[in-house]
């Protein structure tokens, strides 16, 4: 069956959170996209951090950053990110442990209305992903008898891009339409702890707690938000459900042709517009096509959060989802924990238990459910340089029903310029 094509006037929100400060549009609402949207990192890195080195060296290079943005409304960014894994036990590879690491390039291009609250951009993120060791990090957890992927991103996967884009404000920010090669999880089910590149590692904590169908990064398709009232919002979109980031332009074409989807639509309720991020209430209902081509089945499923930030430096949270069929990891997953941070845009301490019902459609039937503890800090060592030890334990790994429990400990380093 195919999906109905979402084309909404959905939610804007933005990244005040614990983890992040907040990138905000010319009106001085919040900018549209979760953690890992491009406009929103470059405003994050540009924040000062107060990392245990005060001094950035790197500021005159910040300094013309900041020139050309304002002359010409042009935003750069550019990191380096390395994550090393091991684990206690031998994967079925005989390996214990992976790394790899990534150097993106990424951008806006405010065009139109620069300035006003109606703005339009170009924007843009390319990557080169590798890996160190005989297993990349994305497959490390598979190797040892998980299901679930820690650290997706980092792949082996070469040059290739992510996001290729228009974005177009109007209503002074309150409405933000997307349209081109997009990044699904720039929108779907965000949430503030959920980049593998500051928040957690373990994907159970990222978008849709392993229930909801992820189309692959620069997939052709289009999403929008609004803020319904003051407090209401809704947020979707649809895509291609199968891309190749190496090569996305052949994905607009499929976009036409093949008519194989991925939709999705998000109401939620927060405070104010200026909380979104950090009070939410939130219930996202999806769908995928079965594809002829990727031999994949179709399916939907919910995810729902309520994430809250008390006194500005505690955030707990409770997510989960429930999916029927799609091609999805777990068929029901649900994920508690909390972030805690002295002070906003320093260091963060990250606590978070995932229990999941393996998806018997994707997977074989009997397979014991899986547990995942994992706790990690993250260092800002200096304004721009972060460190983050992790660790996890993982109670009865489905793949791996010789092992009762792993340990799997890992460390990620991130620069940003």
């Amino acid at each position: 069956m195919r999906s109905t094509r979402l084309i909404a006037l959905l939610a804007v929100w933005n990244l005040a959170s614990p983890v992040s400060a907040v990138s905000a549009n010319e009106s001085g609402a919040p900018a549209f996209g979760g953690p890992n949207a491009t406009e929103n990192i470059i405003a994050e890195d540009a924040e000062e951090k107060g990392g245990f080195v005060k001094k950035r060296i790197t500021q005159p290079w910040f300094d013309w950053k900041k020139k050309i943005q304002d002359e010409h409304g042009l935003s750069l960014g550019v990191d380096y990110s390395g994550v090393y894994l091991r684990s206690n036990e031998n994967g079925f590879s005989g390996e214990d442990d992976a790394a790899g690491g990534m150097v993106r390039f990424y951008g806006s291009w405010d065009l139109v209305g620069r300035g006003t609250s109606s703005s339009g951009a170009f924007v843009w993120k390319v990557e080169h992903r590798h890996k160190y060791t005989n297993i990349a990090p994305k497959g490390f957890g598979f190797d040892q008898g998980m299901v679930g992927l820690i650290v997706p991103p980092f792949s082996d996967e070469g040059s290739r891009w992510t996001n290729l884009f228009w974005r177009q404000r109007f209503n002074n920010g309150k409405i933000t339409v997307i349209g081109g090669l997009l990044d699904a999880t720039d929108y779907v089910d965000v949430f503030a702890l959920a980049s593998p590149w500051t928040g957690f590692l373990n994907f159970a904590f990222s978008t849709g707690t392993t229930t909801i169908f992820i189309p692959n990064d620069a997939t052709a398709g289009v999403a929008a938000g609004a803020m319904l009232t003051d407090k209401l919002y809704m947020i979707g979109g649809v895509t291609n459900a199968y891309s190749d980031p190496t090569d996305p332009l052949d994905g607009v074409s499929d976009f036409f042709k093949d008519n194989e989807y991925f939709s999705s639509i998000e109401l939620g309720w927060t405070k104010s517009q200026d909380r979104i991020y950090l009070d939410n209430t939130h219930v996202t209902l999806w769908h995928v096509d079965n594809s002829v081509r990727a031999g994949t089945p179709g399916g939907w499923g919910t995810a729902f959060q309520y994430v809250t930030f008390v006194n500005n430096n505690l955030m707990p949270f409770v997510r989960g989802g429930y999916a029927d069929d799609g091609g999805t990891l777990m068929q029901k997953s649900a994920s508690v924990g909390f972030a805690y941070q002295k002070i906003a845009g320093h260091d963060v301490f990250g606590v978070g238990f995932n229990w999941g019902e393996v998806n018997e459609n994707t997977f074989a039937s009997g397979l014991k459910d899986q547990k995942s503890l994992e706790v990690y800090y993250r260092f800002q060592l200096t304004e721009q340089f972060a460190l983050t030890p992790d660790i996890q334990y993982i109670q009865d790994p489905p793949l791996n029903p010789t092992e009762d429990s792993l340990w799997i400990v890992g460390l990620r380093a991130r620069l940003a310029l």
